[in-house]
């Protein structure tokens, strides 16, 4: 019989249809073929050589020229732009505010072809390094009220430029997802007294079963109540409300266990298309009930009208028969 799971963080119920459970080899068959791409490319705006392509350069890390390692720009297209103050405008029930905030690319490495889940832990160490730089001098801002950084892997995920690379978006409003989050950390707080996160985080170390890589300063598992198949969470064995104040060594310890788990969905599922998003709020810094943490979710089953109509989802992959599929596959070295 199927079962309705509750989220507790997110405050979303999801449907675990086991009746119409698929087998995790089934999502590795049906993932999305991937184009094999050159190291380089004369065409495209992010590869080295052609950095007159691409917007001003913001920072980068590297040599000068064409020896960089990462490089960050504004997008070409933002969603939002950085010059202004944002206004708020009242007409009865219509509400706006003037468009006004940050939207960056961060450039993930030279080759085009990179894959984050082959690339070598000093790279993603390195592109988180930039990800809090970014995150830092960004949260001072007054006109930010959020920052949202995140990678999209794949046509399924919405990426529309080859070469790996990473965004950043910061908006004078805060997103309903944060704020329900927030709101929800809060009132558990004030009920149990202890970060939901946390909290999550023991149980789940102690039940094991939908654990996926534990390492130093960080645990990968398939929560409980995962809204769609696979849909992973990285935690911080450490509370720490803010991505801004991970520690070097923690970010030594992400790199090495995002790099494992890319790596077994790299492996397992075929390079699945997938969403990254690291999910901080600025301001709540030393907040006893805020903890930040990286959310993966692997575009490999799709939503439709019920979830949409609903807000209800339904999950056709067991948690913890995901967890032990992943477990049990093996990364090359």
């Amino acid at each position: 019989m199927s079962e309705l799971r509750l989220n507790v963080i997110s405050n979303e119920w999801v449907i675990i249809a086991t009746e119409r459970a698929t087998r995790p080899h089934d999502f590795a068959a049906a993932a999305a073929a991937h184009p094999t791409l050159p190291a380089h490319r004369a065409d495209c705006p992010f590869c080295p050589g052609n950095e007159q392509l691409a917007t001003a350069e913001i920072c980068r890390t590297g040599g000068s020229g064409r020896a960089w390692r990462t490089r960050v720009v504004p997008n070409k297209f933002p969603a939002l732009q950085p010059a202004g103050t944002p206004e708020r405008k009242f007409d009865g029930v219509f509400r706006s505010i003037s468009g006004v905030g940050i939207h960056e690319v961060i450039i993930e490495h030279p080759r085009h072809d990179a894959v984050m889940a082959l690339m070598s832990a000093a790279d993603i160490v390195e592109i988180l390094q930039v990800y809090r730089t970014r995150y830092r001098i960004i949260q001072d801002d007054p006109r930010v009220a959020a920052i949202t950084v995140f990678k999209n892997h794949g046509a399924r995920a919405g990426t529309s430029l080859e070469h790996p690379h990473s965004q950043l978006i910061a908006t004078p409003v805060v997103p309903p997802q944060a704020r329900v989050r927030l709101e929800r950390a809060m009132r558990y707080y004030d009920e149990f007294g202890a970060c939901v996160v946390c909290q999550m985080l023991a149980q789940e170390l102690a039940a094991g079963e939908r654990v996926l890589v534990a390492s130093d300063y960080f645990v990968s598992f398939i929560p409980y109540a995962a809204l769609s198949p696979f849909h992973t969470w990285i935690f911080p064995r450490r509370h720490c409300a803010s991505f801004a104040d991970a520690a070097d060594s923690e970010l030594q310890d992400l790199a090495v266990n995002l790099k494992t788990y890319l790596g077994k969905l790299y492996h397992g599922l075929h390079n699945p298309d997938f969403n990254l998003t690291i999910r901080s709020l600025p301001g709540f810094e030393h907040a006893d009930y805020q903890h930040w943490y990286v959310s993966v979710v692997p575009r490999v089953s799709n939503v439709a009208g019920f979830e949409l109509g609903s807000g209800i989802f339904v999950n056709t992959a067991l948690p913890e028969h995901s967890a032990a599929f992943l477990r049990g596959v093996t990364v090359p070295d």
